[in-house]
């Protein structure tokens, strides 16, 4: 059957091309300024992080702590049966979420008066996008301003080419039916320490590869050896600045040789390996270089307020490069909005954007680690408090992590926060605030906090900080 193309070009003031949590947050932020939006996505609303990263990942992690929970009740005075994980129920959870998540966004999109267009978009040079939907039928679009959003793709190793069930991505680990007997994780960033804490604990045995001396290597090194240790103690084998080679699959699964530098090769042997070595920029099939827009190392050039080389295109989220982070998408999404209403938004400070990891413990950050900031030129402070401390924390049974906090030696100025513990993702918003306003450890240490709440522990970081400085 020929597909039928729609001759006419619709106009509006804004087109944003992905649904992701910046793309969607564009859209609404400009329809909120009275700009015609609209928003082009090819695949389901709210992009890779609602349907198949941030969310579904979230919802497994706490199937995951609940299991773990549930084998070990008799500490709490609880007696259940032998419990089992289910991992077709707890992925068909996660789906559920997602899908849950999906539609809200629909609905705020709906709401905001955001007219949505099902497709896959190009760009045609000036200010028009050609909009092709799965049956194949085209039609076309005007907007004064384009909004490129389109978020980021898998990065390909060579030799480690995924096939989609022996060697596999996080995608389809979110939607395996069986726990597999063993898996290899090759990387030891953010989704390489989730997917091995969740797979661990719903029973797998786990192996991590990372080819940097450390596990999570942007984040204090501190930090990442207490994640370490933790792994271990829960049967993970991590193996730092290390690689694989002559990687093999077969029926059975995956083999390769485990190779680090002044040790003999090691074999490993695992049911399936999940790469998990980052992404570059999703531009692929946009029709950038038509439109002048350029690019740099798979991602695409932008200044300080999202703008690319191109006159009325603009570039946010992961596409951009930088923190490939949902909340610095949804950052972006405003400066660029704001700037196209005319008005002067605030460059996005990206040591102020926080990170976090939510195996568990978890990990969170903000702001420059002590290597960094006296590599900047600071002299330093710096205030420490263990979990094992805290009143909640033993209430809970959670003891593992600390709060590490870094300050100015000469204003008393805090410059970054770490934070490794269970929930600790929960703790980083006070720190960022922190942070952001330049909040001293006398600050902090002279705000009441709540008793008992494992925020007492930033205080008496700030407080031990204080101490130091006499």
């Amino acid at each position: 059957m020929q597909q039928q193309t729609d001759n006419s070009t619709a106009q509006f003031d804004v087109a944003v091309i992905g649904s992701g949590p910046g793309g969607y947050e564009a859209a609404i932020h400009a329809a909120r300024h009275g700009l015609k939006t609209c928003l082009v996505e090819k695949a389901a609303l709210g992009g890779v992080c609602v349907n198949w990263g941030c969310i579904p990942t979230k919802a497994l992690l706490r199937s995951a702590e609940v299991y773990d929970l549930a084998r070990n009740p008799a500490t709490f005075g609880v007696t259940v049966g032998e419990a089992a994980f289910d991992l077709a129920q707890a992925v068909k959870r996660s789906r559920n979420v997602a899908l849950k998540s999906s539609k809200g966004v629909e609905f705020m999109l709906k709401r905001a008066k955001v007219e949505v267009w099902p497709g896959e978009a190009v760009l045609t040079g000036g200010n028009g996008v050609a909009v092709t939907a799965q049956d194949g039928s085209t039609r076309t679009l005007e907007a004064r301003n384009i909004i490129v959003a389109t978020g980021s793709k898998q990065r390909v190793i060579p030799g480690l080419e995924p096939d989609g069930k022996k060697i596999i991505t996080s995608r389809e680990a979110l939607i395996f039916k069986e726990v597999p007997e063993s898996m290899i994780v090759v990387g030891g960033g953010a989704i390489g320490v989730e997917m091995a804490w969740f797979y661990a604990k719903a029973g797998a045995q786990v192996t991590i590869v990372e080819l940097m001396e450390r596990i999570l290597p942007a984040e204090e090194a501190e930090v990442s050896e207490a994640l370490k240790r933790s792994f271990e103690k829960a049967g993970i084998a991590v193996h730092c600045g290390a690689k694989l080679d002559n990687v093999a699959v077969s029926d059975a699964g995956v083999s390769a040789e485990l190779v680090v530098e002044g040790q003999e090769p090691q074999k490993l042997e695992a049911a399936c390996l999940l790469v998990a070595v980052g992404v570059t920029g999703g531009i692929d099939g946009l029709g950038l270089e038509a439109a002048g827009v350029e690019t740099e190392r798979g991602f695409i050039r932008t200044d300080a307020q999202c703008r690319t080389s191109a006159p009325g295109i603009w570039a946010i989220g992961d596409v951009r490069g930088g923190m490939l982070l949902a909340h610095k998408a949804s950052a972006e999404a405003a400066i660029a909005v704001e700037a196209i209403a005319g008005k002067s938004p605030e460059p996005l400070a990206e040591a102020l954007i926080p990170r976090c990891v939510y195996s568990q413990p978890s990990v969170a950050s903000v702001g420059l680690t002590e290597e960094a900031a006296i590599k900047a030129g600071h002299e330093v402070v710096v205030g420490r408090s263990q979990f094992a401390a805290s009143g909640k924390a033993n209430a809970f049974g959670q003891l593992e992590g600390f709060v590490k906090l870094v300050f100015d030696a000469a204003t008393g100025k805090m410059l970054g926060g770490h934070l490794i513990g269970h929930d600790a993702v929960e703790l980083i918003g006070e720190l960022g605030l922190a942070c952001r306003y330049g909040v001293t450890a006398e600050g902090i240490t002279t705000t009441v906090h709540a008793h008992p709440t494992l925020s007492e522990t930033v205080r008496e970081a700030a407080f031990a900080a204080l101490q130091s400085m006499g």
